[in-house]
């Protein structure tokens, strides 16, 4: 609907309300009289009822949650009040023509005091429930939604058009290609088994030409509790646990799971056992 539209609409509103307050007001102004209002108290007693009606509903506009059930409440109540005062006056002829007794707006005296008891409560009600409606509406703090740029709009629907892009094809774990055994010296493994004055294999396997970071003192709690193995040691215990192994079967990742020692070691380990097999077949077995 365009502005033209909606300003008809409120205009035609207004009017209603307006027309319908001016048939309340006159229904309102004889109860009033008839309780014993002045005249210009009796002028005003409408605006006090169907005034506070009004507020509520703007209330009601504006206040959310458990404000905003506050002031429907107090609308319906002043709206059911209207309501019986207007019954009342239509029921009574002579509330029109101001010949009624002064307190008397039923025959029956329980209802009679039950009308007069509405109708003097309810501009003591508008001045506290319109007070408390006020100082809501004063104290109401939107929540407002946070703003969004268009920059962000875009990065947003980027990351997932991206997102759902990776999860349809998915890439493939690099292959890391393993290390040729070949590339161990052979020497340092003779010279281990003939004789055990010259450097340990560990320590030729451990060798590396880059410089060690310094790293600090390691705690006592964090080093490890099992005692570190010589190389004559690991290759003892290799001897022991490939005892019954085939050629087949004697490989460095099956060494290193037996004794528990590094891949590097492991690779020494297997080539000295490989060489003393070959030793002790001898030459005719090794050339078949």
């Amino acid at each position: 609907m365009n502005r033209f539209g909606k300003g008809l609409l409120v205009a035609a509103l207004v009017g209603v309300v307006g027309m319908a307050f001016r048939v309340s007001w006159n229904a309102l102004r004889d109860v009033a009289t008839a309780t014993g209002a002045d005249p210009t108290a009796a002028t005003l007693y409408p605006f006090v009822v169907d005034g506070l009606m009004a507020l509520a509903l703007v209330a009601t506009l504006v206040l959310t949650d458990a404000a905003r059930r506050f002031a429907l409440r107090v609308l319906a109540a002043y709206t059911l009040a209207s309501l019986v005062l207007n019954y009342v006056h239509g029921l009574v002829p002579q509330l029109h023509d101001g010949v009624v007794d002064w307190g008397r707006l039923a025959d029956w005296d329980p209802a009679n005091w039950a009308l007069v008891l509405l109708a003097t409560s309810l501009p003591v009600g508008s001045i506290y429930f319109g007070s408390d409606l006020v100082a809501k509406v004063l104290h109401h703090r939107p929540i407002e939604a946070p703003a969004t740029t268009p920059n962000q709009d875009e990065s947003a629907e980027t990351y997932v058009n991206r997102s759902t892009a990776d999860l349809a094809v998915s890439t493939p774990a690099p292959i890391t290609p393993a290390l040729a055994p070949a590339a161990l010296p052979a020497a340092p493994v003779v010279s281990l088994v003939k004789s055990t004055d010259r450097a340990p294999v560990g320590a030729v396997a451990a060798e590396s030409t880059r410089p060690r970071r310094a790293t600090g003192r390691v705690p006592a709690a964090a080093r490890s509790s099992r005692p570190t193995r010589t190389a004559e040691q690991l290759l003892t215990e290799a001897r022991a646990a490939t005892a019954v192994w085939s050629d087949r079967e004697l490989t460095a990742e099956g060494i290193r799971k037996a004794v528990h020692t590094s891949p590097a070691k492991a690779r020494v380990l297997r080539d000295t056992l490989r060489a003393e097999r070959e030793q002790a077949a001898g030459p005719g077995e090794a050339a078949a």
